[in-house]
């Protein structure tokens, strides 16, 4: 058998464990094994390829020098993922996964830049190149601003005067340019490096102006771009791996953009063309009437205690305060005494998608006790105590009733339905939309103020008391 078929054999497999294995990151329980095959035949793809890439076309000839700076990048990389990937907090998942796809993007422009001087008098190959660069160049830069800005460095939206206007203007220049390169092929690279600075500079205006709170859908859309990028490779290389890889990830990329919109609300063209995520500094919704209440832990206990339903909320300062192992603690005493609990997912609660199920996994909670948005909201109305733990926006009301409120529109947990509304923060501050919440100053509602890990570490043991 000569060796072009075996590589394409192994290729083949390769691509197959990556279907298998993003279908089986649909299920918890599934989803580490699902990792593993994926990581097999990545590992496998790139094996054959440095073993018999060379005698593909007839050459036998082996370049060990290069080789060995193939390998060494290898390990260099392998080393550098590994130790950051074990030692991440989960608080700062959300920054490694935006900055990891930044890296993925920045793989893709380098391809591109390194790729255009051999492809010149190729119209169909340069067209790849440079739409492989300029999406990969806008993915990196806008994955390191939303890096910056998940891990607070950038903490406000910045709001450039007619954003909308310039946004769209330097888009449409930028695919002209592109344009203009491959129907020009100029043979030296400065018009092609400008071009890479140019998408750069797009993909930091395109992810400055939103706002953390809406940073679940921008990920899950700069993954896709990464993903189209290397499918561009793909092309390029004529290289089956890179072009499934590439489909996958930036297909599953936009369909997760495209639920993240859904559940927030947003149709996809605001991210696209830059009104996104800004209208929380433009409009702070209608002023708040009311007083809050206060409730001790005694209290809280009490009423857990003799409750039929539990359904806890988590939030954004669940993760941050490393909580999330208590509250299984406490989902499993309020079960050992014959209280019903569950956890209320809300679609683009924390800061990635999926971040809550992430987090509360971490701690072996059972995936089907996790139930999303549209199966909890009907239970609400026979829930005896409702648990929000760090959530803010995705209970907030005024999402239903307030149509000054930047997050009018937005799909809710109707958590104000319950008969018992507890409220778990460390303090009255606003969330990332920065507007006050209207279920705090409910009757129904009471606030338990405090780091989550310490008041639900004092509960647990109040209620072992009980």
């Amino acid at each position: 058998m000569e060796v072009k078929y075996i590589l394409d054999i192994i290729y083949l497999i390769a691509s197959v464990t990556f279907v298998l294995g993003l279908k089986m990151l649909s299920h918890p329980d599934t989803a580490r094994k699902g990792n593993l095959y994926a990581a097999f035949g990545m590992t496998l793809a790139i094996v054959g390829t440095i073993l018999l890439y060379n005698h593909t076309d007839g050459y036998t000839t082996r370049e060990p020098a290069k080789i060995i700076l193939i390998l060494t990048a290898i390990g260099i990389g392998t080393v550098a993922g590994w130790l950051t990937a074990r030692r991440v907090q989960m608080t700062k998942m959300p920054e490694l996964v935006s900055l990891f796809n930044g890296m993925g993007g920045a793989c893709a422009a380098i391809i591109g830049l390194m790729e255009y001087e051999h492809n010149l008098g190729k119209t169909g190959a340069l067209a790849t190149i440079i739409a492989g660069l300029i999406i990969g160049s806008v993915s990196f830069s806008g994955s390191i601003i939303a890096f910056l800005k998940l891990n607070e460095t950038m903490k406000k939206p910045i709001r450039i005067p007619s954003y909308n206007i310039l946004n769209t203007v330097v888009l449409i220049a930028l695919v002209l340019f592109g344009a203009y390169i491959v129907y020009a092929q100029p043979e030296h690279l400065f018009l092609v490096v400008l071009l890479f600075v140019f998408a750069l500079i797009y993909g930091v205006l395109f992810v400055i102006p939103i706002g953390g709170a809406d940073m679940p859908v921008v990920i899950s859309l700069l993954n896709s771009f990464t993903g189209l990028a290397a499918a561009f490779g793909g092309f390029l290389y004529q290289n089956q791996v890179m072009l499934t890889g590439g489909i996958l990830v930036g297909s599953a990329g936009t369909i997760l953009t495209l639920a993240m919109c859904k559940a927030m609300n947003r149709p996809l063209s605001n991210v696209i063309f830059g009104a996104f995520g800004g209208g929380a500094a433009a409009g702070s919704g209608a002023e708040v009437n009311g007083s809050i209440k206060d409730i001790s832990i005694s209290d809280t206990a009490i009423l857990m205690n003799y409750a039929k339903k539990v359904v806890i909320v988590p939030g954004y300062g669940l993760a941050v305060a490393q909580a999330q192992h208590v509250i299984h603690e406490l989902e499993l005493l309020l079960e050992e005494r014959g209280v019903e609990v569950v956890y209320a997912i809300h679609p683009v609660a924390g800061r990635m998608p999926g971040h809550m199920n992430v987090l509360l996994a971490e701690s072996n909670v059972s995936y089907d006790k996790l139930v999303e948005m549209e199966d909890i909201n009907p239970q609400f109305a026979n829930t005896d105590v409702v648990l929000v733990v760090g959530a803010n926006d995705v209970v907030n009301p005024a999402a239903k009733t307030d149509p000054s409120s930047p997050i009018f529109g937005m799909p809710i947990l109707d958590v104000e339905n319950a008969k018992n509304i507890i409220v778990n923060k460390r303090s009255m501050n606003a969330g990332y939309a920065g507007i006050d919440n209207l279920l705090f100053y409910q009757p129904k509602t009471s606030m338990l103020f405090g780091d989550a890990k310490g008041v639900l570490s004092k509960l647990v043991n109040e209620l072992k008391q009980m």
